[in-house]
């Protein structure tokens, strides 16, 4: 894995837009534990057009924005099985300083990002 995506920092995340197939960017916070990288979001009972973008096209792109910028093409998946999404879910709450974890899973985006091309 590229060393610049072991430190959780603020992104820009390019999605595939599901009903016009234009690129999509927004500004957000990739996460990482234990190896795995991801992307969460404050709770809200709607779903955020990135996580529907990423449903329809997991195709997408990191911009790394700390050091060196750097586009680093990626797969997301959206992540909906509870026990899957607790440790996720902590971790970003933990480094948010929330304590609200039961409404951040009921309500909280939440998808995992696997670099491609070997990245």
């Amino acid at each position: 894995m590229d060393p610049a995506l072991h430190r959780s920092q603020i992104i820009d995340l390019t999605t595939t837009g599901r009903h016009t197939g234009e690129p999509r960017t927004i500004e957000i916070y990739l996460h990482h534990l234990d190896g795995r990288l991801f992307i969460s979001g404050q709770p809200s009972p709607r779903t955020r057009a990135w996580v529907h973008n990423v449903a329809a096209d997991p195709h997408v792109v990191l911009h790394l924005k700390v050091g060196a910028p750097k586009d680093v093409p990626a797969l997301a998946r959206v992540v909906e099985d509870a026990d899957e999404r607790r440790p996720l879910i902590e971790a970003a709450a933990k480094r948010w300083g929330r304590d609200d974890v039961e409404l951040m899973m009921a309500q909280s985006p939440l998808i995992e990002i696997t670099p491609s091309g070997g990245s």
